[in-house]
């Protein structure tokens, strides 16, 4: 009974395993049909069946918008370097600092708020800054108005203290120090 059991487990696992293999197999056969034309088009590109494509731009014929050229050449950093055409050829590097060029005209065309906005939020900065100038000064008068300096204040301490140890002891606490017979100079009364 047991190794009936066991067969039947085995049998079972060996289907499983067989139906997965199926399943994965299928999977991988639509997946090579679906891309079958995809690989067509790249074979016939690197195997030249169709006529070759070059890159280099002799065919374009570009005209850039009098406001573009206006700008790029008033530009005083002089972004764009070199003609559009070289040797019959077009220049890339050129063609795309003249699309950034472009993007930044449309930018400043469609959003002037921001800057206008960026110039309020400076002077708002600066006047913050002006506030906090003079709060500083005003404070640093004020403290030098109204406390006194450190070395009077220390001067004005050590004269108290002075004076309420002389009520106490009848004498000033440094003489006490200063005298050898220290114990019959105290009053105790």
């Amino acid at each position: 009974a047991y190794r009936m059991k066991q067969n039947d487990q085995n049998e079972n696992d060996i289907t499983e395993r067989i139906q997965k293999v199926r399943s994965m197999w299928a999977l991988i056969v639509e997946m090579v049909t679906s891309l079958k034309k995809d690989k067509e088009v790249v074979d016939s590109v690197l195997e030249d069946y169709v006529d070759p494509c070059i890159l280099d731009g002799s065919d374009v014929v570009l005209s850039v918008p009098a406001l573009l050229t206006s700008r790029v050449e008033s530009n005083i950093y002089r972004f764009c370097t070199g003609n559009l055409y070289e040797e019959g050829n077009l220049n890339f590097l050129t063609v795309i600092q003249l699309l950034n060029e472009a993007l930044m005209t449309l930018r400043d065309e469609r959003c002037p708020c921001k800057l206008k906005e960026l110039y309020r939020i400076e002077d708002v900065v600066a006047s913050y800054k002006n506030a906090l100038r003079e709060l500083n000064t005003e404070s640093l008068r004020r403290k030098q108005e109204h406390c006194e300096p450190m070395h009077q204040s220390l001067l004005r301490k050590q004269q108290i203290w002075e004076s309420k140890w002389k009520m106490i002891l009848g004498q000033c606490p440094f003489n006490l120090i200063l005298r050898d017979d220290l114990v019959s100079s105290i009053n105790f009364n």
